[in-house]
């Protein structure tokens, strides 16, 4: 017992544990209590009905965090942090696949396949072209800023940040873009189905595919679509899930991209002398995740228990990427970032109405 006192009370947590783990346990308990609250705050009937989810929390915590008392402490447990940020990150997409089956897809059919993925192209051309040719925005800031308009949110921000190696800051402006947008989305799109139902554009159904297919994060989907009716709801998720199901194939197209675009930079016309196609591993193993949860080989308890590790993992990262974000950087980025993600939300209303509309039209 005197032993066991002595542990506690005659040793520091260096004596205790090994120096080199100590900066990893302190960040890694520090990332976990952040998402702890920011997961129970989640869940708060308010805050969920307004489509704000734990990742979003966990990022506004971080950086409060990150620009108040961490620096103070950061030499101590920044390793964790950064661990957090990087390896947690990748795990959590990868866990991502059991919130989809590839029966997801059948269920939507081809034209709602083909609504998505023209959707995400065109959004994300737009971004490309607008943020660096129009708005001269750093290539690594509109890349990121489009994939979160495109696809799914601060997940897609969060997994396409490893492919393009953007700074923590660079981040922080691209996932604020995804929570104004997609907060303000959440009162438009009911008021849009209001007009609808006057003009008789589109049946419930219709307008599910509709927000599923434009608006950002899945929580804000949920949140659109609830507010029409669980008709919309069922249709907005399935074709959201879909939506996020082409993140796999998008971050392999991006590492692609990047990897010539770089070697084109270096030589013009031709690639820099030992470039090396920086592939998302992670993005084959989402897929492996997708395509095991379609088997049906776990029970439900199971997969949600999965699903519940995931968000655990996405909102530590998020944590840690708020922790390392500073204010000052992201007041440098200015008014640029959010007009380029202004005139996307613009398109992905009005252009993806019209893909909506037109696909719809050939496979009726």
């Amino acid at each position: 017992m005197n032993s066991k006192v002595k542990l506690l009370h005659g040793y520091s947590i260096g004596q205790i544990l090994p120096a080199q783990m100590v900066p990893m346990a302190l960040g890694l308990l520090l990332t976990s209590v952040v998402a702890a609250t920011s997961i129970f705050l989640g869940d708060l009937d308010w805050l969920k009905g307004h489509g704000f989810s734990a990742l979003t929390i966990a990022i506004v915590m971080g950086i409060i965090l990150g620009n108040s008392v961490y620096p103070q402490f950061a030499q101590y447990c920044g390793k964790g942090v950064v661990y957090s940020k990087n390896t947690l990150l990748r795990a959590g997409i990868v866990l991502y696949g059991f919130r989809l089956t590839f029966q997801d897809v059948f269920n939507v059919g081809v034209s709602g396949v083909l609504i998505d993925a023209v959707v995400l192209a065109s959004t994300f051309a737009l971004a490309i072209f607008l943020g660096v040719k129009v708005f001269r925005l750093k290539r690594e800031l509109a890349i990121l800023i489009g994939a979160g308009s495109s696809i799914c949110g601060a997940a897609a921000v969060l997994a396409t940040e490893p492919v393009v190696k953007a700074r923590s800051e660079d981040v922080t402006v691209a996932v604020s873009t995804v929570v104004v947008f997609g907060t303000l989305a959440i009162f438009l799109y009911p008021a849009m189905y209001e007009w609808n139902r006057v003009w008789q554009l589109m049946a419930p159904d219709q307008f599910g595919v509709f927000i599923g297919s434009t608006v950002h994060e899945v929580a804000q989907v949920v949140a659109a679509a609830r507010a029409i009716g669980p008709e919309a709801a069922n249709t907005a998720v399935i074709a959201k899930m879909v939506r996020v199901m082409m993140l796999a194939p998008f971050l392999l197209a991006l590492s692609v991209y990047m990897s010539r675009t770089k070697g084109a930079g270096a030589h013009k016309g031709g690639h820099k002398a030992g470039e090396r196609l920086s592939i998302p591993w992670f993005a084959f193993v989402f897929i492996a995740m997708v395509g095991l949860n379609s088997l049906s080989i776990f029970s439900e308890h199971v997969v949600e228990e999965f699903v519940q590790l995931d968000i655990w993992l996405l909102t530590m990262a998020m944590a840690a990427l708020g922790l390392t974000t500073h204010v000052s950087s992201i007041r440098k980025a200015g008014v640029k970032p959010l007009m380029l993600a202004l005139i996307l939300f613009g398109w992905l209303i009005s252009g993806g109405a019209l893909i909506n509309n037109m696909v719809s039209g050939w496979f009726a």
